[in-house]
């Protein structure tokens, strides 16, 4: 049977074809069986995650010391102390890795849907197990460190374009991080080695499918706010196309002990 690990080896010798068009209308008809079911998971996740983001900051912060804080003229990256952005920082990094595997539980919801398989809830949750949890939030976290630290340094520097450009690559050849870990059973550094080393086969064509993909879910504000939540689950609908017609699935999902 072809392992991940073979695949990988035949595209660093001879790179891969792909389409643009076949990739973005895969991503769009599987979303569009996910669209509605994982746009409301993420909705009332994010409401309970609010909710409980305010309960903390009210229980441990005074009130209006937080609504002071909050003042779009203090939030202004000259306002705001080296200490404060890195702390900032170090939160949002944290939260990043530690929901990582949400962010896998949707791409597995799109790869069950275009195999007309049974979605849950669970779903979105199931990578929790241990093994993979363990490979998602190191990946996440080295991911987000560098990320995070590079653009608020550039941003406190006033020379955020700087900072977006850095994110924007950043992201674009961690692209296929944790599908390989989730689909392809990779640790998180080969993940993310094998992710670069995937990406710069075929940089414009990924590019261009995360600018649309990016665009197509920014769509989502232009109606209604709350629409958005309807419209992130094309991203990993897109994820989850891209590794297929990439790597495929000669692998089994089931979980193995390779951790």
């Amino acid at each position: 049977m072809k392992t991940t690990q073979n695949r990988i080896h035949e595209i660093e010798k001879n790179g891969y074809p792909l389409d643009f068009g076949i990739v973005f209308n895969h991503a769009f008809e599987n979303y569009k069986k996910i669209a509605i079911y994982a746009g409301l998971i993420i909705f009332v996740f994010f409401i309970l995650l609010i909710v409980f983001v305010s309960v903390i900051l009210v229980a441990f912060f005074d009130s209006a010391m937080i609504l002071e804080k909050m003042k779009p003229e203090n939030l202004q990256p000259e306002n705001l102390s080296l200490n404060f952005i890195l702390i900032v920082s170090g939160v949002s990094v944290l939260l990043s890795s530690l929901f990582s595997p949400i962010s896998a539980g949707l791409i597995k919801m799109a790869y069950c849907a275009e195999r007309d398989e049974e979605f849950h809830v669970s779903t979105m949750f199931e990578y929790y197990k241990i093994s993979y949890f363990k490979e998602l939030f190191i990946a996440t976290l080295l991911i987000s460190i560098f990320s995070t630290l590079l653009s608020s340094l550039i941003d406190y520097a006033q020379i955020p374009f700087i900072g977006f450009i850095i994110t924007v690559t950043i992201t674009l050849f961690t692209i296929l991080t944790i599908p390989l870990i989730i689909f392809g059973n990779l640790n998180a550094i080969e993940a993310l080695k094998s992710s670069i080393l995937i990406v710069v086969k075929q940089p414009l064509i990924l590019l261009g499918l995360l600018v649309v993909g990016a665009i197509s879910t920014l769509v989502g504000l232009i109606g209604c706010c709350i629409g958005i939540v309807f419209t992130v689950p094309f991203m990993y609908s897109l994820y989850y196309a891209i590794y297929s017609e990439i790597i495929g699935f000669e692998t089994t999902l089931e979980p193995e002990q390779m951790f």
